[in-house]
């Protein structure tokens, strides 16, 4: 039968395992914005710039150019402000840091304090403290789209989250 140490230890384990895969999760939702703000963002400055240019210039069919250029401008322009890739890319960024703390914590809880002579209910009491946390990251954070945790969880089966030191 285990023992409550083992059973606080297993579940802090979850906090850890869980703390990764959001904190990748968010990575990969945070580059995805930062790409796509890039992607919309320098298309729409080169074409404001050709559609500016077109515009000053004498023929009259720069003219049609310049009004299709303007419409596509405006058009990446409202997307852009619509969905707020470089907030949506922060907000991803600083939840994956603040996952990835937690798990930071949470393993050194399982690795370094639940070996000292702490008795259960204050290992407890930690554990729930790890818990705590979790549940008000899980609450404040934005949603990891589905594309993205698959993405992440694929790069975690990989090993790219782990450490040199676990696999000696």
């Amino acid at each position: 039968m285990e023992s409550i140490k083992e059973k606080i230890i297993k579940e802090a384990k979850r906090v850890e395992e869980d703390s990764l895969y959001s904190a990748k999760g968010h990575f990969v939702a945070g580059n995805f914005w930062t790409n796509f703000h890039l992607w919309i963002g320098v298309p729409n400055a080169i074409l404001a710039a050709i559609a500016g240019a077109s515009a000053l210039s004498q023929f009259d069919n720069h003219n049609i150019i310049a009004g299709i250029l303007a419409i596509i401008v405006t058009a990446l322009t409202a997307v852009t402000t619509f969905l707020n890739p470089n907030e949506k890319a922060n907000s991803h960024q600083k939840a994956g840091n603040n996952y990835n703390s937690l798990r930071n914590i949470a393993r050194i809880f399982c690795e370094i304090d639940c070996c000292r002579e702490d008795s259960d209910q204050e290992l407890t009491r930690q554990l729930k403290e790890l818990a705590k946390q979790r549940d008000e990251l899980n609450q404040n954070s934005p949603q990891i789209p589905r594309w993205a945790y698959k993405k992440a969880r694929k790069g975690i089966e990989k090993g790219e989250a782990d450490y040199r030191i676990n696999k000696k």
